[in-house]
């Protein structure tokens, strides 16, 4: 078959799920890394012919996205901060706005500095900060030990995380002065989740996305705490958060004794992100 005609037909069969443009983004994830190609192939060889064996996996692929299935989880694979890491089932997929969380806390983190990555999942996170910050030392945290071997196998190369089991809601501190310390917590209502997309409520890992709506704060009010013990006088501190939360968010902040507390956007214009600086004296 051909491949522009494959792309036809399976963007069609996501259209009953998502937006055609969506749907096309997603079958062009697909292909891209089934393939190995570039997605500018499909114009540039529009005779580019898939053989039979792949075409069988490619439909197999295709089903699974009808089922709602994120893309992500079908190839094993997705993309943070220009860089390709492995996922599944047990970690969450890295969004677009948690780049920008990695990219503030990497503009402050220093060549030789270390940093501290709570609820770091998949790792990329943390990855991210070793890799971009020479001779740093960074410890990424997670209670699942699911999310902890994807994060240590990443099939990356250069300066590595270390990687630690912890649970931030009964432990105190992770030692040391840390000159950064990032958090990816859970902050999704359980009353949200009916809003949820089927994606990201039915194939992402519980335990990562969801809070209690009597207590939706619980796993920040536990991060101001750490970051508070284990950041360095003068140390930055990014944690993101809901956007339905962030006045609550930065009170939470002020009350541990941070002087300096912001509510930061992401680019869609959503307050996303509690700032913080640990006071030098």
């Amino acid at each position: 078959m051909k491949l522009s005609s494959f792309i036809t037909r399976a963007t069609e069969r996501l259209e009953g799920l998502y937006p055609t443009d969506e749907a096309r983004s997603i079958i062009t994830i697909l292909y891209t890394e089934r393939l190995g190609i570039a997605d500018y192939i499909p114009a540039l060889e529009p005779s580019y012919e898939i053989d039979g064996d792949t075409l069988s996996v490619l439909e197999s692929d295709v089903c699974r996205l009808c089922s709602g299935e994120p893309v992500q989880y079908v190839t094993g694979a997705a993309w943070f901060c220009g860089r390709r890491f492995k996922v599944g089932p047990g970690v969450l997929i890295p969004r677009p706005e948690t780049e920008e969380l990695a990219q503030y806390a990497l503009a402050e983190l220093p060549r030789g500095g270390s940093a501290l990555d709570l609820c770091t999942g998949s790792g990329c996170i943390a990855w991210t900060l070793a890799l971009g910050a020479r001779d740093s030392a960074v410890v990424g945290v997670d209670i699942s030990e699911a999310a902890l071997t994807v994060a240590a196998a990443q099939p990356l190369e250069g300066n590595r995380p270390e990687f630690r089991k912890g649970d931030i809601l009964s432990e105190e501190s992770y030692g040391g002065d840390f000159d950064v310390i990032t958090c990816n917590p859970p902050y999704v209502l359980g009353s949200e989740g009916a809003a949820r997309r089927r994606s990201v409520v039915e194939f992402g890992p519980e335990q990562a996305l969801f809070v209690p709506d009597s207590d939706p704060l619980v796993f920040h009010r536990a991060a101001a705490r750490i970051v508070n013990a284990a950041l360095r006088p003068g140390g930055f501190g990014i944690i993101e958060i809901n956007e339905s939360l962030g006045p609550e968010a930065a009170e939470l902040f002020s009350a541990a004794g941070f002087g300096e507390v912001e509510l930061v956007k992401d680019f869609r214009g959503k307050t996303r992100f509690v700032r913080v600086k640990k006071a030098l004296f």
